[in-house]
């Protein structure tokens, strides 16, 4: 499974007759005879290898004039990991589409956040995945009215609207285009037994197999922030601050899919919210490269047979997570809890829960930026580093969005006061996303290390972690979930 897979003909045909579910997301395969795509593992029975052809994107099937298979639902698979995985400019293009700002904010908006003129985003996007900004756009809004349709009893005007589609019409001409069915029609072929919430929507959030959620759901639950994020009744729950409004996410995990039931004030951020919350929960990860390349070395192979499938916990809003990863510094994850707490009740946005529970929005950066140091129960230190912190991203000198470069937001943070290698490899595995970030002064995973037979000097275990690349974070997971002790954020 690598870049430009589409273009290997030969794997892509293995992959399709064999339908293996890991390569779901990676290609799509259209065939020239029913015009029809599909997903890798379509149940149905394979067509004839001349009949296939493959395109990097489901975008790049609905340019060729191809629609959607009714069984396997290809919009519905796993997105591609390149997104999550690499820094250049077409995966940050695509975290930025995923995150609806080209429906926000038009390509210029896109452009500019990228640093890149329109036609130079335009040219890359459609060299790589067959398909420009507009049309991955499109494509992404048909598969939001989709799930409008089949999950709420809303008008249909109503749901071009929360699509982001400008007119009645462009969205009923979309969706027959894409799915080979009207929008009425959609709506007739879901269960009869399904309940809409109004206001609320569940969903169904895929993954690649395996998944262990135990570290993924463990960390959220342990470091959640009272009012902010629960767990209750074996989901994970948190308020979510959305371009046009706010929402709450219950997300529970199953053995083949994540439920995620949302609640929103605003439909429109619907993408935006299910991007966010795929994004957390790390769902586009490619399991099987990861544990394979982390199974290469015989110390570190034993945990992943043990638990295979780890995922790195993320989070739904970078400037928050820089924002607590000061908060926890040298203290208990409880001490780092309490402090966080009290900047929510006195700093946040109130929200209401209709189920309870959860109060407030994290604060923003531009809230935490006129708050009087002299409040905060820390070291004059780190009430430094804090102060700083929040002053440059409210100002937008420190970018920590999906849209950063890794490596200038790397150099950023670590040119803050009290900002040292730890806590910038943190916020770059958690917020940034780096799949290779790497912790080895952290006192978990040098003390993990050294159980295992693992040096257990940071330079020794940094040599040895050369061969995990480029999936040190997970690695990270692996060790952490040896080690007994609390979560503790220690060093700096």
């Amino acid at each position: 499974m690598q870049k430009g897979m589409h273009l290997d003909r030969e794997h892509c045909v293995r992959a399709v007759q064999s339908k293996d579910a890991r390569f779901d997301g990676w290609f799509f395969t259209a065939v020239l005879t029913t015009r029809i795509y599909c997903r890798p593992s379509c149940p149905v029975v394979p067509p004839k290898p001349e009949n296939m052809t493959f395109h990097p994107s489901a975008a790049a099937c609905q340019q060729a004039g191809f629609r959607a298979c009714k069984r396997c639902r290809p919009d519905t698979s796993p997105g591609s990991p390149e997104w999550n995985q690499r820094a250049d400019l077409v995966a940050r293009a695509m975290r930025l589409i995923a995150d609806g700002v080209v429906d926000r904010e038009g390509v210029p908006g896109l452009a500019a956040r990228l640093g890149y003129s329109p036609r130079q985003v335009e040219r890359q996007l459609l060299a790589e995945l067959g398909a420009g900004p507009l049309a991955l756009a499109r494509a992404q809004r048909a598969q939001t009215a989709r799930l409008l349709v089949e999950t709420t009893a809303l008008p249909m005007a109503e749901i071009a609207f929360a699509a982001g589609f400008s007119s009645i019409r462009t969205f009923n001409d979309t969706v027959r285009e894409v799915f080979a069915l009207s929008p009425t029609e959609l709506r007739d072929r879901r269960p009869r037994s399904a309940r809409l919430a109004p206001g609320t929507l569940t969903l169904r959030l895929p993954f690649r197999a395996p998944l262990n959620p135990d570290n993924l759901f463990g960390h959220l639950a342990a470091t959640a922030v009272p009012g902010v994020e629960e767990w209750r009744d074996g989901a994970y729950r948190r308020t979510l601050r959305l371009p046009y409004g706010h929402g709450i996410a219950a997300l529970t995990p199953k053995p083949d899919h994540i439920a995620c039931r949302l609640t929103l004030s605003d439909l429109r951020d619907l993408p935006v919210a299910i991007s966010r919350c795929r994004r957390l929960l790390d769902l586009d990860a490619d399991p099987v490269a990861v544990d394979g390349q982390l199974r290469t070395d015989p110390l570190l192979a034993p945990l992943v047979d043990k638990a295979p499938g780890r995922r790195v916990p993320r989070t739904v809003d970078e400037a928050e997570f820089a924002v607590r990863a000061v908060l926890g510094q040298q203290v208990s994850t409880a001490a780092a809890r309490t402090h966080a707490a009290r900047l929510v009740t006195a700093h946040g946005t109130p929200v209401d829960d209709p189920e309870g529970g959860l109060t407030h929005l994290f604060p923003s950066p531009e809230a935490l930026a006129d708050v009087d140091p002299d409040s905060l129960a820390m070291p004059r230190t780190r009430r430094t580093t804090f102060t700083t912190l929040v002053g440059r991203l409210a100002d937008g000198t420190l970018q920590l969005g999906v849209e950063s470069d890794w490596s200038e937001a790397r150099a950023r943070l670590l040119a803050l006061p009290g900002f040292g290698p730890w806590t910038v490899d943190v916020v770059a595995m958690r917020a940034l996303g780096d799949p290779d970030a790497f912790l080895p002064t952290d006192l978990g995973i040098r003390r993990a290390a050294q159980e295992l037979g693992l040096p257990g000097t940071p330079a020794a275990l940094t040599a040895r972690a050369a061969a995990w690349r480029p999936w040190r974070a997970y690695a990270v997971q692996y060790l952490w979930a040896t080690d007994s002790h609390p979560i503790n954020f220690l060093p700096v």
